[in-house]
């Protein structure tokens, strides 16, 4: 991978923290990142900027999953604690990541 492959796959994963930290407020910008995620998916295959991607995608379906549970139960109310565990965990995900591709070190490991 060239030094400019590497800055615009950083680019790509900045964007989608971007998009994701958006999604707190407008829901649809984390499936417009978890798409992009998946379709450039390959160009950062075998680097450290992976590990970004795939910790995006799982943030992703994770989140959807405990979203769904949450809303789905919210009616015995608690749902309204699964959302809001799962919406702390989210901000979680998209800070820690963030602040390792900002230091130019692979996405962590921990709480899933």
């Amino acid at each position: 991978m060239t030094e400019a492959d590497e800055k615009k796959g950083k680019e790509l994963a900045l964007l989608v923290y971007v998009l994701q930290a958006v999604g707190f407020v407008i829901g649809l910008t984390w499936i417009v990142g978890v798409i992009i995620n998946y379709v450039k998916r390959d160009d950062v295959r075998g680097t450290w900027i992976e590990s970004h991607f795939d910790w995006q995608i799982k943030t992703f379906w994770i989140g959807l999953a405990g979203w769904i549970v949450g809303v789905s139960t919210v009616w015995i109310l608690i749902g309204w604690l699964i959302l809001l565990a799962v919406t702390v965990w989210g901000i979680y995900r998209v800070v820690k990541g963030w602040l390792a591709l900002n230091d130019g070190k692979p996405a962590g490991t921990g709480l899933v």
